[in-house]
């Protein structure tokens, strides 16, 4: 396992899983590097790519020869989770990142949440969109309603007021001989829950409705997130210190 040094640049890797987001991912990669300054970061991006139709794979392929970014190409569509897993396979970073493709997650807040991983001493940072500071823009009221259940329920396993966030960053050692479910779409609930870190911290951001392509949401990723409730029932709540 690497380990940070006082002076040492943080290694970084953001883990992408996509699925039909070939409009979305260019404009993605290109604000995320010109918003995380290469002198201070030493970042890559992992796009995990479920055999998009459309050719997102053929597209990160050629952003791949502009910038440092490696490609997991799936056969088949196996699931947000399983694409986080199999991303931090070949991921090189100390800090794991994760966030959509759909440019619903703003990364100008990706250098906050990295330093406040490297230099704060947080080894969870978590996207909110439940703290001050923190909104949603666009989304019809079905939806707000369903985001908002799903945090409420989810209340008895975590601090964490956004406990549905995708978007997140984690020292790589907090999963060491953790398992996680790949089912699902909540995987950063997950390791909110099962995680072995000590301290955490939320950053507000304003979540972006997508302009481009279908949302993942449907009946059964509800299913699957109530099930994944289900398997929390008897694990302990987590202790660890908010900053």
């Amino acid at each position: 396992m690497i380990l940070l040094a006082e002076k040492e640049i943080p290694s970084v890797s953001i883990i992408v899983p996509t699925y039909n987001e070939k409009d979305n991912i260019p404009e993605l990669i290109k604000n995320i590097f010109s918003i995380v300054k290469k002198d201070k970061f030493d970042l890559e991006i992992v796009i995990v790519d479920d055999n998009s139709p459309d050719g997102t794979g053929d597209v990160a392929s050629e952003l791949a020869k502009k910038y440092p970014l490696q490609l997991v190409s799936r056969p088949g569509k196996s699931g947000l989770s399983s694409a986080v897993l199999d991303g931090m396979k070949i991921a090189k970073g100390d800090i794991i990142g994760v966030m959509d493709g759909d440019l619903s997650h703003d990364p100008v807040i990706i250098p906050k949440m990295i330093d406040a991983i490297a230099r704060q001493k947080n080894e969870l940072v978590v996207g909110s969109r439940y703290i001050k500071g923190g909104k949603i823009e666009n989304w019809p009221l079905s939806r707000r309603i369903i985001s908002w259940v799903a945090v409420v329920i989810a209340f008895p396993f975590t601090g964490v007021k956004d406990r549905t966030s995708g978007y997140f960053f984690f020292k790589r050692h907090i999963l060491d001989g953790v398992t996680l479910d790949p089912k699902g779409f909540k995987i950063g609930l997950e390791i909110m829950v099962k995680g072995n870190y000590k301290r955490w911290k939320e950053i507000p951001y304003t979540f972006r409705n997508r302009t481009t392509g279908r949302s993942k949401m449907n009946f059964g990723e509800i299913k699957h997130y109530l099930s994944q409730l289900r398997g929390y029932i008897f694990h302990k709540k987590r202790l660890a210190v908010k900053d």
